[in-house]
């Protein structure tokens, strides 16, 4: 017989009977569950005894606040109880442990068995209630996980004017609901996981079998099985485990808070990763231009959203090189400016002490700071401090002589600019990068600002995202897929899907 472990006196750690196999001894049970949990006040053990014979008893064990109370007495416990006080009405044979457990199963809809402890564990911590029956070396775990969770409510990250305003949440089966909502086919499927070695997070896979490619799907699951890692509290734990290019600034991993996204690009032949806890869902493969799409690109007329993507792009090159363009210009190509412009930037720098480049680094640095000020803030006042700090901030330097009124205009067009873009996740990596770009620019001028063109296009088509190009599809350059890539062609044209999709399930549509 397996001893529960005892905990030591001094506080020290000491491991639970994870690895040890549930005994016919109902007791026993009881106390190495009551020893490996540390008595804690929030787990519930209810016990019930047959008054014909003292062996027969059963006992519920639940974690409060985790469990639906009500169904375990209504239901659960009723069922029992009832089945209980009929025990004489057996014959001999019926009171078997194993006989007996069936019988009094049989009415509690779903349930099945475990043998292990550590199982039983991560049933019960999950939320699931245990039911120990004297004799049986088996548990049965009954899924009647409750919780308060937060509604399904519309993003606060991801707006859009058109087009469903639901977002996920934080429980990982209201997040797969939301997908099954928007794909009633019995191709989407889902595999679901346990990460980490203390928290056992629900990571769940989601992808259209027969859409997606195998060997994406072998490789994800093959990436999610290899992690090992003491907790999952949040989605981006899983990215950084999962991604391909470990020190690229940019991500290969996309993610959104919005179920139509998700299920528009599983249409796509690709592959979605739920974590439990976490609002948002990680979709792989992906593409450089997939940050750049808005959902409500498709819910509009194809010229409105191809003339805002374009100017989507227009805006990250602006973001991205602003700057870095004035201060080439400014300090090694003055001669590109018209004279009465040219004049007029003169005279507005005539009283500044520092160089072009000082100037725009400092401006860029306190409006970071103003923005990061603005999300930590509560949000009653977040939005005042950031708009009124910039205006009072960039109005007190230009008077200062600290600053020209230019640098100010050209800071503040490249902040906005940078709002453009859809994906929060993508407009890190071009702040960044702006930094970068000023360096060159007040090094080499425009020649400097080129060859970091050059080398930023190198490098972006020189990654991969579960092996699939990260350019794709211009570069490499897919005709057929241009449809959908720098601007939207009307729905009727979308005949194939990507090449992300399997080669023998590509018909999008019929051509008509």
């Amino acid at each position: 017989m397996t001893k529960p472990i005892q905990h030591a006196s001094d506080g020290t750690n000491q491991s639970t009977s994870t690895d040890v196999l549930l005994i016919a001894d109902i007791e026993q049970n009881i106390k190495m569950i009551l020893s490996d949990l540390g008595d804690s006040d929030d787990v519930i053990i209810r016990q019930i005894r047959s008054d014909g014979s003292a062996a027969l008893s059963a006992a519920v064990v639940y974690i409060d606040g985790m469990s639906d109370a009500a169904i375990i007495n209504t239901y659960i416990f009723d069922v029992l109880m009832r089945s209980m006080l009929n025990v004489s009405d057996y014959s001999e044979h019926e009171t078997e442990p194993e006989v007996l457990a069936e019988k009094l199963l049989s009415g509690i809809g779903s349930i099945s068995s475990v043998h292990e402890m550590g199982k039983l564990y991560q049933s019960l911590l999950s939320g699931e209630a245990i039911i120990l029956l004297n004799g049986s070396d088996h548990a049965y775990r009954a899924d009647i996980r409750q919780w308060k969770g937060r509604d399904v409510t519309e993003s606060t990250n991801q707006t859009s004017v058109r087009g469903p305003r639901e977002s996920f949440t934080e429980t990982l089966r209201v997040n797969t609901s939301l997908v099954r909502r928007k794909i009633k086919d019995p191709r989407l499927w889902l595999e679901t996981i346990a990460i980490g070695r203390i928290t056992k997070t629900d990571v769940t896979m989601m992808y259209l079998n027969g859409i997606a490619k195998p060997s994406v799907i072998n490789e994800v699951r093959s990436r999610l099985n290899a992690i090992d890692i003491d907790g999952v509290l949040e989605g981006g734990y899983i990215e950084e485990q999962i991604e391909d290019a470990k020190y690229s600034i940019f991500p290969t991993v996309f993610n959104t808070e919005l179920p139509d996204n998700v299920a528009a690009q599983l249409l796509e032949g690709k592959v979605a990763i739920l974590v439990d806890g976490t609002p948002n869902a990680l979709v792989v493969p992906t593409q450089f231009v997939s940050f750049v799409q808005s959902n409500e690109d498709y819910y509009q007329r194809a010229v409105y959203a191809s003339l805002l993507r374009i100017l989507r792009f227009i805006s990250g090159f602006i973001s991205l090189l602003l700057p870095s363009l004035y201060i080439a210009i400014t300090t090694f190509h003055r001669d590109m400016l018209p004279t009465s412009l040219l004049i007029s930037l003169a005279a507005q720098r005539e009283g500044v002490p520092f160089p072009a480049f000082v100037e725009a680094v400092a401006m860029e640095v306190t409006f970071e700071i103003l923005r990061e000020a603005g999300l930590r803030m509560p949000r009653a006042i977040g939005q005042a401090v950031s708009v009124v700090g910039t205006l009072v901030i960039g109005q007190a330097a230009v008077e200062a002589g600290i600053v020209s009124a230019a640098m100010v205009i050209v800071v503040s067009v490249t902040a906005i600019a940078t709002f453009t873009v859809p994906a929060y996740s993508m407009s890190i990596p071009v702040r960044i990068l702006r930094f970068a770009f000023m360096g060159l620019a007040a090094s080499f001028g425009l020649f400097g600002i080129i060859m970091g063109l050059f080398t930023l296009l190198l490098h972006l088509c020189s990654l991969r995202s579960f092996g699939e190009p990260y350019m794709a599809p211009l570069s490499p350059f897919i005709a057929t897929e241009q449809e959908d890539a720098l601007i939207r062609m009307p729905r009727w044209l979308y005949f194939k899907r990507p090449s992300s999709a399997q080669k023998s399930n590509r018909n999008r549509q019929q051509k008509s």
